[in-house]
């Protein structure tokens, strides 16, 4: 059992290599390294590597894992020291890849990459209709229903204030799950508008008024054109004006 007092990458860098160093002794035709890294991913898996996010570890997400198999016309040296392990950047987490690399002192060298699919069920929601980019979605427009987490690179939103009241990003397909990358908060003002600009310095605030460049929600980055000409960068607060440093 790992240390628990150490930090979570520490935790993450000792399980997997003792998964590799566990594996080490396997021999090397194709069906045996097909296994090896069958049995490594499904190791890491349960020892909570999917993902690499410590938020999701605590998640409760059904795992299934689908391995796939080396090239058949691979023609691999003969290796008794084989260890698997996840390339630098790779996450356990939707469409991925492990490596199989020969580690015995002597023998020749080589390295290849097994496929992998990792899917995360949980519950979610998906569109109950289409919905056009800047519609504004309401209590209806999606269902609750148990999804991939995975299958794709941005977050799944599960809770319904996470898109109730938002707009479309862009135009969106019935039975899509929704993503945080779907939805933007809802325009507080459009293009063109007279906005209030708040400069804030340390212990006071300068009040002035410009155009905006772009349409923007609450907690989003507006550029404004100040009656001067000039272009200044800010963020729309809870009220509408656009905060920004001075």
């Amino acid at each position: 059992m790992l240390p628990s007092l150490l930090p979570l990458p520490l935790r993450r860098l000792a399980w997997l290599a003792a998964l590799g160093c566990a594996s080490a002794s396997a021999q090397n035709s194709l069906p045996e390294l097909n296994a090896l890294g069958s049995q490594w991913v499904q190791s890491a898996i349960g020892q909570g590597g999917a993902g690499g996010d410590e938020a999701l570890q605590s998640l409760p997400l059904r795992m299934e894992v689908h391995v796939g198999k080396l090239d058949a016309r691979l023609q691999l040296a003969p290796c008794n020291q084989v260890e698997p392990y996840l390339p630098v950047g790779s996450k356990l987490w939707g469409r991925t890849r492990i490596g199989l690399r020969c580690i015995e002192p002597g023998a020749r060298p080589w390295n290849v990459f097994l496929p992998v699919t990792v899917q995360a069920w949980g519950m979610g929601w998906v569109l109950n209709t289409n919905v056009n980019a800047g519609e504004t979605l309401d209590a209806s427009s999606a269902s609750q229903a148990e999804v991939d987490w995975a299958a794709d690179t941005s977050p799944v939103i599960a809770l319904p204030e996470g898109w109730v009241g938002q707009t479309a990003a862009r135009n969106l397909m019935a039975r899509q799950t929704l993503r945080q990358s779907m939805v933007r908060p809802a325009e507080v003002f459009a293009k063109g508008a007279t906005v209030k600009v708040l400069a804030k310095g340390a212990g006071f605030v300068v009040t002035s008024s410009g155009k905006a460049v772009n349409g923007a929600g609450v907690g989003e980055t507006v550029k404004v054109r100040m009656d001067n000409g000039r272009l200044v960068s800010g963020t729309v607060n809870a009220q509408g004006d656009v905060e920004t440093g001075m």
